[in-house]
């Protein structure tokens, strides 16, 4: 997958019992679909921290090939086919952030698990931090030169860093938070406990600390479990990564 400019990082609240339903569908139906019309599709998740949460990422090239890309799929064949089986799990869908990267997600090489295949799973957390708009360019710089030497320290391996695309929304029949101002990490995980045992560090940490005390308010931690086919799984795997020539 070539790098991609603009992510959009969805949260669906689903209605209860839901969600294998809409997991199923989305990996059956809409990931090649996608795919197809130059749409990225790094990764779908389940919510750790609330059943009845589906969170995915999507990425564009650029604002312009967002709206061309979207429109060829919410007026294509397949989205008509579907659409209603995909509504009928969700209560809501509008919970959206538009993000341009500070650091994008490393894609090559990495192989999308077929259906099926069974292949390490491990977690994600994105970490969406608060940003004051005045002082957003020099925090995210700062955190970084600062804060992300010191969380790898903690055994964090970072996947990325986004912020907020401050440009209008291209596509208007599907909302997106605006007036927010944010910056987005990505770190993998072996698993849940990983995960935990990192918090605890990182809680500790002087450079993070003092970077969150400029922020606007406190980070909102997203703890995920990669659904079986995202592509981008908690922990780096040979078996998702191809062999060099």
């Amino acid at each position: 997958m070539s790098a991609h400019g603009i992510l959009e990082l969805r949260q669906y609240t689903l209605r209860p019992g839901q969600r294998e339903h809409l997991v199923e569908l989305f990996e059956r139906e809409f990931v090649e679909s996608q795919e197809a019309l130059g749409i990225g599709l790094p990764g779908q998740f389940r919510d750790l921290d609330d059943a009845n949460r589906f969170v995915w990422l999507r990425s564009f090239q650029d604002m312009e090939s967002r709206a061309a890309a979207l429109a060829a799929f919410y007026d294509g064949p397949v989205w008509r086919a579907h659409r209603e089986a995909a509504n009928a799990t969700m209560v809501d869908s509008d919970d959206v952030l538009l993000l341009r990267p500070v650091r994008g997600f490393a894609l090559d090489g990495l192989i999308r698990p077929s259906a099926g295949q069974r292949v390490p799973a491990g977690v994600l957390a994105a970490t969406i931090c608060p940003l004051p708009p005045g002082d957003a360019a020099a925090l995210a710089r700062r955190f970084d030169s600062e804060v992300r030497p010191a969380l790898e320290r903690l055994g964090a391996p970072l996947l990325a860093q986004w912020t907020t695309e401050p440009a209008r929304n291209t596509y208007p029949r599907l909302p997106v938070r605006e007036g927010e101002c944010v910056l987005v990490w990505f770190a993998a995980f072996a698993d849940a406990a990983a995960q935990a045992r990192f918090q605890a560090a990182a809680a500790a940490e002087p450079a993070l600390a003092a970077w969150i005390h400029r922020l606007d308010a406190m980070p909102e931690i997203l703890r995920l479990a990669p659904t079986p086919r995202s592509l981008l799984r908690g922990i780096p795997s040979d078996a998702t990564r191809e062999e060099p020539a």
